[in-house]
């Protein structure tokens, strides 16, 4: 049964215009694997979408070879690149790939599986204040997901008066599925991806309003909730979360047309997802899922709608593993808005045409590169800056 949440939705994918459509389909889905399941999407275009293909030339050249283990990307205010390394350090390149910087100062990291130093952003007013933001695997009597900040250093080399804002709970022993993505609102507050690590004896927790395992977190710079939080005032749930039922929401972007904020994450064995994310939001996880187990058994119930649970925009079987996600906002013209994710498993980056909140074309870019596609941004010269697990940075710019 559909989501009296969710039927405003389905209708509306049903009365995309057929031009809209037309003009983004010029092909046969790229997907052409057998599904892990016989799972039905709920709408038309949720999956399997229509081809597109670039027609803008455009080069591919790699900058740099050495990157040690890149996991978050950001641009900083002069164009150069600011890279999280995930053994615990960050490093500033020029747009030509060459190392300007190296930063240390950073609080230990649990570093190994997924864990370590992971997502990086800065201060909208960083010009004036030089604070970096960024997300770790936090070590201890089981690790967690928390967020830091510090200022820059005058010549860039560490952070100075780091502090933990914010902390996942509860703590758990394993090193799987942290999340985590940071990004800042209009009013300078953070929202915060925060994984439900992977375990059988954790994974529930994703639904369960007392613990941040999961969610979707909305916090101010100093780690407090956001006042109006969809949360707040409810009995034994945290007052951060934005919104839960997440796996392992890898990605995060705010869609520079409708100020959209969109998630991604890795579904187990197919049911990898994009999200477009409302306040108070249940998206689902582990009990509505269009993926099985890796053994191949249905997760839980195996069921793919439920009445109050939000369905996924589109989603993918077999899994592309998206690792990162943006919204293309450089001078290709027919990319402009565009939805691009980094595969992991799946070695290519992914391209999705959005119109009214609608998936209506997708592409599979740079495949034959065999690259694990970690973390990428949009340059201000306009280029795609993407860097791989093979410690590659990759330059995607108009020819």
């Amino acid at each position: 049964m559909f989501s009296k949440l969710y039927k405003p939705l389905i209708l509306g994918a049903a009365l995309l215009s057929a031009t809209a459509i037309v003009k983004a389909q010029t092909g046969p889905p790229v997907e052409t694997k057998k599904a892990n399941s016989d799972y039905k999407p709920a709408f038309a275009g949720q999956t399997r979408i229509g081809s597109v293909k670039t027609k803008t030339p455009y080069t591919v050249t790699v900058i740099n070879t050495g990157l040690n283990g890149p996991w978050g990307m950001h641009v900083l205010p002069d164009g150069r690149l600011l890279i999280s390394s995930k053994p615990g350090a960050m490093q500033i390149l020029t747009t030509d790939g060459k190392v300007a910087k190296t930063i240390t100062g950073f609080p230990t990291v649990q570093y190994g599986g997924q864990g370590g130093l992971l997502d990086v952003n800065i201060d909208p007013n960083f010009t004036t204040n030089r604070m970096v933001y960024w997300t770790y695997a936090q070590p201890g009597e089981g690790a967690t997901l928390a967020v830091a900040k510090g200022k820059l250093s005058a010549d860039e080399t560490k952070l100075e008066n780091v502090k933990v804002i914010w902390e996942a709970f509860p703590r758990y022993k394993g090193d799987g599925q942290f999340g985590s993505r940071l990004l800042f609102d209009k009013q300078g507050n953070l929202f915060v991806t925060s994984g439900d690590r992977q375990a059988d004896d954790i994974r529930v927790k994703a639904q369960d309003l007392s613990t941040t395992t999961g969610k979707i977190i909305h916090i101010t710079k100093e780690g407090k909730p956001v006042a109006g939080n969809p949360f707040i005032g409810k009995a034994n749930a945290k007052p951060e979360i934005y919104a839960y039922g997440f796996r392992n929401p890898d990605g995060f972007s705010i869609n520079p047309v409708t100020g959209g904020l969109w998630e991604c994450e890795f579904g187990p064995r197919g049911g990898d997802e994009v999200n477009l994310i409302k306040p108070g939001g249940n998206y689902g996880w582990p009990f509505v899922t269009y993926g099985i187990e890796y053994s191949g058994k249905k997760v839980y119930d195996g069921i793919q709608q439920k009445q109050g649970t939000i369905q996924p925009v589109y989603y993918w079987d077999p899994v592309i593993s998206p690792g990162c996600m943006m919204f293309y906002t450089g001078n290709i013209a027919e990319w402009k808005n565009n939805l691009f994710l980094g595969g992991l498993s799946s070695q290519f980056i992914t391209r999705l045409v959005i119109k009214n909140n609608k998936v209506v074309g997708e592409e599979r870019l740079l495949a034959d590169k065999n690259e694990r596609w970690r973390c990428m941004a949009t340059g201000k010269d306009g280029a795609i800056y993407a860097a791989t697990d093979g410690g590659k940075l990759y330059k995607i710019a108009r020819q």
